[in-house]
């Protein structure tokens, strides 16, 4: 069955070309021009993934990106933003409000078609993911049931805040998350924890697991944005 594609971006012309593209993959594409369109569209037609503009007229695709994540049966609906914007802080905030990928104009139809695919494919690989009750990469192996972690065969001991950020970023590989993601859903709103323990606390994790401390395998540190579980599909 062919993956269905939405593109929202208010430039008709761009629409075009980006839909055209797809559509030659052999995606189904559908098409919005607005941020209302879009949200109805989402509700409607069992969208794979969205290609999302950050600059629209009416709804900002920041805030349709915050909408869809707040509804439970789109909230895992794997989004790609497009920015005219290069800034770091626009691709953090991005990040923050739960796209999965950003892409800056002017840019290649061929790089985002890669984006596209890959985002799919690890849109695939999380299901598969969720329905496991163990993990294994690289030598790397994790009971969620049993919270037993070992590394080549030899058990490492993790704090319970460690396996926590260990299982989640494992169950989500290629993923990045911002500090207060991390905050959001391994500490929860119960704690008042600062950003950078985050950092902290994924240094203790690569010491336990990471071979190379300077060349983490697993946890891998994503400039300006955040950390992400390496890419396994």
């Amino acid at each position: 069955m062919s993956e269905k594609i939405l593109v929202v971006d208010d430039e008709k012309d761009l629409v075009d070309l980006i839909s055209y593209n797809l559509e030659k993959e052999g995606f189904v594409v559908f098409r919005a021009y607005d941020g209302e369109e879009a949200l109805q569209t989402v509700k409607t037609s069992n969208i794979d993934l969205m290609i999302l503009d950050l600059m629209l007229p009416g709804i900002q695709g920041m805030e349709i990106c915050k909408l869809i994540r707040k509804d439970p049966s789109h909230m895992t609906l794997p989004i790609i933003m497009l920015t005219a914007k290069g800034e770091e802080i626009d691709k953090i905030l991005g990040l923050e409000m739960g796209a999965d990928d950003y892409i800056t104009k002017p840019f290649s139809v061929r790089e985002l078609s890669a984006r596209v695919r890959a985002l799919l494919r690890r849109s695939d690989l999380q299901k598969e993911i969720d329905k496991k009750e163990t993990f294994t990469f690289r030598g790397l192996h994790i009971d969620f049931a049993s919270h037993v972690v070992t590394v080549n065969n030899e058990k490492v001991e993790l704090s319970p805040t460690e396996f926590k950020l260990l299982r989640f970023l494992s169950q989500r590989p290629g993923r990045v998350y911002t500090r207060n993601q991390l905050l959001d859903h391994v500490w929860g709103d119960d704690a008042f924890v600062e950003p950078r323990t985050v950092d902290v606390h994924i240094k203790r994790l690569r010491s336990q697991i990471e071979k190379d401390l300077l060349k983490p395998q697993y946890i891998l540190t994503v400039r300006g944005a955040g950390y992400k579980f390496a890419d396994i599909g």
